[in-house]
């Protein structure tokens, strides 16, 4: 099977296909290109995609992916940019495979075909030159002979008229054997060039022509074989990144498997849990008789009845053992039915429990949280307090890490004065201890305050002190919520507890609402181990190494009550005295 001796008549048509083929050639490569872009968009959009929703820096989205549901999105995410850097990794090698080179295939394949179409146009002429030669030739002979013919018949003519002189029929034999001769001649010719003709071709159709379109053939199969290679190649380059996706997706499934709701729901108790007790039953109010409520001399009745006109601590607040409970403005209060002040209990939020929370709710309104996170839930202190000695231990290893590369560099300038003078460094290295020392104090102070968060929480194993935060009862006193019977200091109880938990009171006229008391009995003494400025409502400023009267010891939220004088006490952070309490003294339990 040769185009040689199958297609000798085509050259033409071989031509065309050879073109055809050509173009078929840089179409494939312009699909692979756009393969390529397309791939290269793709893993563009990919990457936008994870990019969009990778959880921002120093924002609240980071440490919502401490669920396990939200990190395997995050291992999601992160695997999308691997699939994505695959199908560039596609792209790359399709265009150095693939289109790189048979593009520069192409070219070869044009050279080379029209070295092959040269050849044979050129033998092509010839033979078309041969042929000319060879009509030449022939109509020559033709002629020639036609005149000869002619001239023999004039000769012959002359000869037989009698009339005619002998010189004009030799002159006319004479031009008659020039025609004959002349007409020998070109047939002579007409046969050599008819020889020579027969044998270009022959030469022409069974050498020049085969041997062209043999290679022209060639060279259409290697082109047919070539494209054939890179559509496998186009095959195998996807094939080879199929592993790494499957790894990327087998990832992805790893990731779901390892979401655990339990370890979630976990979280979300350690985040929110606020170590509270969940108040107690309502009492029943019987409004279908009148009620007269009998109250001892020293209650709260009893003290609005009389109108005592107490001495108040802090300029306004003395005394105030019931600071939330407004007066009753007129002689009786409408009571509102029992099923109203159910509904309002159950849909409104949760009430302050006590009196120091309250007053630390309202410190944070009106100014700075407090340095040992005081103002938090114990089990969020703790959590919280836990994370700044975490990252002040870290900022001391930083420290300690830089004092002992100066003190490498300094023993080195000692080795090799040329290299630096020693003394310089001695600076620095006073400075960074200095720093060591403050860090290392900074987090004796925390870890004070974490010790003794943690002394009232729960015996418990390393892992469940981290997830609990509830009060120890044998540590601790039980802090009554606002909807139990609470006990003042003389004994007597009060019964509307569902009014005085509803607290709402503005800054400005925040101790206008409270309730006059006798004052607290002191129940030991205290020493001030830092100073502390008590800048907010119901705290009282106090100095490093003052000795001051307990009245109120602290309940389980960071704060003892102390008193200075008369007229001076307030709430202090129970880290920042040490407390000496008399042993047959009473403590006061009041709660609000």
């Amino acid at each position: 099977m040769s185009w040689g001796t199958e297609l000798w008549d085509q050259f033409d048509n071989l031509e065309k296909h050879t073109q055809w083929g050509i173009d078929i050639l840089e179409k494939y490569i312009k699909f692979v290109k756009e393969r390529t872009e397309i791939e290269l968009s793709y893993a563009k959009q990919l990457r936008n995609l994870s990019k969009k929703y990778q959880p921002k820096k120093n924002s609240k989205e980071e440490e919502e992916y401490r669920y396990t549901a939200c990190k395997a999105f995050l291992s999601t995410l992160n695997e999308m940019n691997d699939y994505a850097g695959q199908h560039e990794v596609i792209s790359e090698n399709l265009t150095s495979q693939i289109i790189t080179g048979l593009a520069r295939y192409v070219q070869e394949v044009k050279q080379e075909r029209k070295s092959h179409f040269h050849d044979g146009r050129k033998a092509q002429q010839h033979i078309e030159t041969c042929w000319k030669q060879l009509e030449s030739s022939k109509r020559r002979f033709e002629r020639d002979c036609k005149e000869a013919d002619r001239a023999q018949q004039y000769f012959e003519k002359m000869d037989a008229d009698i009339n005619v002189t002998k010189a004009d029929v030799e002159k006319a034999r004479q031009q008659a054997q020039t025609r004959h001769q002349m007409a020998e001649d070109s047939k002579a010719d007409y046969s050599s060039n008819l020889q020579k003709f027969n044998l270009e071709q022959r030469e022409y159709y069974h050498t020049h022509v085969p041997n062209i379109f043999k290679k022209i053939q060639e060279m259409e199969e290697r082109r047919i074989v070539r494209l054939g290679e890179s559509m496998k190649t186009y095959a195998e380059v996807d094939r080879q990144v199929i592993p790494i996706i499957g790894k990327c997706l087998d990832e992805i499934v790893k990731a779901a498997e390892s979401i655990d709701q339990n370890t979630d729901s976990q979280l979300v108790i350690e985040a929110y849990k606020s170590g509270f007790e969940p108040p107690g039953d309502i009492e029943f109010e019987d409004y279908t008789q009148p009620m007269k409520r009998t109250v001892s001399e020293n209650s709260l009745s009893n003290s609005r009845g009389e109108g005592k006109a107490e001495p108040k601590f802090g300029g306004k607040s003395k005394g105030k053992l019931w600071p939330f409970i407004k007066k009753n403005k007129s002689p009786k209060q409408q009571k509102e039915p029992l099923s109203h002040r159910f509904n309002e209990f159950m849909t409104s939020k949760p009430k302050i429990h006590c009196f120091r929370s309250l007053k630390r709710g309202l410190s944070l309104k009106l100014g700075a949280a407090p340095e040992d996170f005081s103002n938090l839930p114990p089990e969020q202190r703790r959590k919280k307090l836990q994370q700044k000695v975490d990252e002040l231990n870290k900022e001391i290893q930083k420290e300690m890490d830089q004092r002992e590369a100066i003190t490498k560099m300094k023993d080195v300038y000692l080795k090799n004065p040329q290299m630096g003078d020693p003394a310089s460094l001695d600076h620095k290295l006073t400075e960074v201890n200095q720093n060591i020392e403050k860090l290392r104090l900074e987090a004796q102070k925390f870890e004070a305050w974490l010790a003794e968060v943690e002394g009232r929480l729960p015996a418990r194993s390393e892992q469940a002190r981290r997830q609990s935060g509830l009060y120890d009862a044998q540590t601790a006193p039980t802090v009554n919520n606002c909807a139990q019977a609470r006990e003042s200091p003389d004994g007597s109880y009060t019964e509307e507890q569902s009014q005085e938990s509803e607290v709402k009171v503005l800054a400005a006229d925040f101790d206008d609402e409270f309730d006059d008391e006798e004052p607290l009995p002191a129940i030991g003494t205290c020493k001030a181990l830092y100073t502390f400025d008590g800048q907010n409502e119901g705290t009282i400023s106090v100095v490093e190494g003052e000795t001051l009267y307990v009245i109120e010891e602290d309940k389980g939220d960071g704060w003892t009550r102390i008193r200075r004088n008369e007229d001076e006490e307030g709430y202090v952070p129970t880290s920042y005295v040490e407390v000496y309490l008399d042993k047959n003294a009473k403590g006061a339990k009041t709660y609000i």
